[in-house]
């Protein structure tokens, strides 16, 4: 293990573990207790439009990714807020139409870029300096709004009508929540990947649900169940030379499936039916 943890690369790829799963745990508790997955899912896929048309354009894959995060997030929550009717088409043809452009890009750009390949199957080894730094600023920034507007987002998680009796802009709030998810996609993409994001959003958050109720232990088990999944994933991968991504994937959903389990366990033999 000394020598595994000597290489730079290794260690580049451990760092990215960690400042992904301070991102995914805080994000992802509010994906799973909104129950937005679906519309984290349409601003995931519509980061390839962003990410083909800066590599089009000979631009760095990850900024033409923050642009696209940030306005699918958006888009995608005006349609949410002012077509709810249609909510469930609009938004898969967004999802659909975000990856159509991004394709339609990558297409007519000459050549094969490996670096492309991984932003969209992930590869963690291949994470540079200048990735870390962007998601530790990624990360502050999560972290800060997270902090500041903890109460906003609380209130406007379970009783929006409380909350605009109390004069909080619901919509507004609402939208820079997803604007924070589409800026986690973009952390999450680093460690598996666009096209295996939103696992690994949703299910360290969904292990942590099972086991407590109140928002910031629920954060603070995601975390670690994040950082369980990604580093293990990690480890186990490197050897065999499997594809850490879905290594990481495959992990988190053993540990959901166990969650699962032990909860219904715990409330077999102590009788409690309230969760």
């Amino acid at each position: 293990m000394s020598e595994f943890f000597s290489y730079n690369f290794i260690q580049h790829a451990m760092l990215a573990c960690i400042l992904a799963s301070i991102g995914c745990g805080i994000m992802g508790t509010y994906v799973v207790v909104r129950r937005i997955g679906f519309l984290a899912g349409g601003i995931a896929h519509s980061v390839l439009a962003g990410m083909g048309i800066a590599y089009y354009l000979g631009n760095t894959p990850l900024v033409g990714a923050v642009i696209a995060a940030l306005v699918a997030s958006v888009l995608i929550g005006l349609i949410n807020l002012k077509w709810r009717q249609n909510e469930d088409i609009l938004i898969a043809m967004f999802w659909s139409v975000g990856m159509a452009i991004g394709i339609l890009f990558i297409s007519r750009t000459p050549g094969y870029n490996v670096d492309l390949m991984s932003y969209l199957f992930g590869n963690i080894l291949l994470v540079s300096g200048n990735d870390l730094v962007l998601m530790l600023l990624l990360d502050i920034l999560l972290f800060l709004l997270a902090t500041m507007l903890y109460r906003q987002f609380l209130v406007t998680a379970f009783d929006q009508e409380f909350a605009r009796l109390r004069g909080i802009n619901v919509e507004f709030y609402y939208i820079l929540l997803l604007s924070m998810v589409a800026l986690t996609v973009v952390l999450l993409i680093q460690v598996v990947g666009l096209i295996l994001v939103l696992a690994l959003l949703i299910l360290p958050a969904a292990s942590a649900t099972q086991f407590v109720s109140s928002i910031k232990p629920m954060m603070l088990l995601s975390v670690l169940f994040s950082l369980f999944v990604t580093t293990s994933g990690l480890v186990i991968s490197y050897q065999p030379d499997l594809p850490s991504g879905a290594t990481i994937i495959i992990i988190a959903s053993f540990v959901y499936l166990v969650s699962i389990i032990s909860k219904r366990i715990q409330v077999k033999l102590t009788g409690n039916h309230d969760n």
